[in-house]
């Protein structure tokens, strides 16, 4: 249990060192708007507001914004299409070793570990539209309609590079929507995040679990098929 605890820190630690000096909102267009910390309250959102780490950023139907962050020595714009929810600590990189160590905290939240010593880290889906329970903790929740703002929200950190933090996005929402994980699209969305992130085994491991799906299009199956072969070659 000690080991998990000192996971956890670790975990919080990386992430508020990692972030830089925060995300600028620097356009908006129709319904946007942003939650701070974990509470449930919404908010407008103007240009030029500084987002910090435990922000989130929501999209209506109709809604779009773009933020700059420092990315590397340069700033990177991220363009936000309607109806996505994205969280401001997904937007960056992560060293092999803090993805390896985030993946060991999300393999054991899979497994359904808890434990009064290691409370749940906070996270979008707690306050995105999973149940809760008395004690705050999320239930897994199969409402799809609330999980698909967050799955493009893993594809905007997808287009955008930021491949080991949407790999790990995609994994918490496969636990807390387990119905989306028969999704291929997602699991697919996963997977390449995995190979891109250079993790070989875990991407296997992934593009194995989709074609066990069974409901792949011709185009997804010969996407797996395809890279299932170069993976087994290395």
């Amino acid at each position: 249990m000690r080991t998990h605890r000192r996971l956890g820190v670790l975990v919080l630690l990386s992430s508020s060192l990692m972030f830089g000096q925060g995300i600028t909102v620097q356009k908006i267009q129709g319904d946007v708007q942003v939650r701070h910390g974990v509470t449930e309250t919404w908010s407008a959102v103007a240009a030029g507001d500084i987002l910090r780490p435990d922000d989130s950023m929501k999209t209506g139907p109709k809604g779009t914004a773009i933020v700059v962050a420092i990315h590397g020595s340069a700033q990177k714009k991220i363009a936000l299409p309607p109806e996505v929810v994205v969280d401001m600590a997904d937007i960056r990189d992560l060293t092999s070793e803090e993805l390896m160590l985030k993946l060991t905290m999300e393999r054991v939240r899979q497994s359904g570990y808890r434990s009064d010593e290691n409370p749940a880290v906070p996270n979008a889906a707690v306050v995105h539209g999973a149940d809760q329970s008395a004690s705050g903790v999320h239930v897994p929740s199969n409402n799809t309609a609330v999980a698909v703002p967050m799955w493009n929200g893993a594809r905007v950190l997808f287009e955008n590079g930021f491949y080991s933090t949407c790999a790990l996005k995609g994994m918490e929402l496969v636990r807390l929507f387990p119905a989306t994980g028969n999704n291929a699209e997602y699991r697919l969305l996963i997977a390449q995040s995995l190979d891109h992130a250079g993790l070989r085994g875990e991407a296997l491991t992934e593009y194995n679990t989709i074609l066990g799906l069974g409901h792949l299009s011709q185009v997804q199956e010969s996407t797996v098929k395809q890279r299932l072969g170069v993976l087994r070659q290395h």
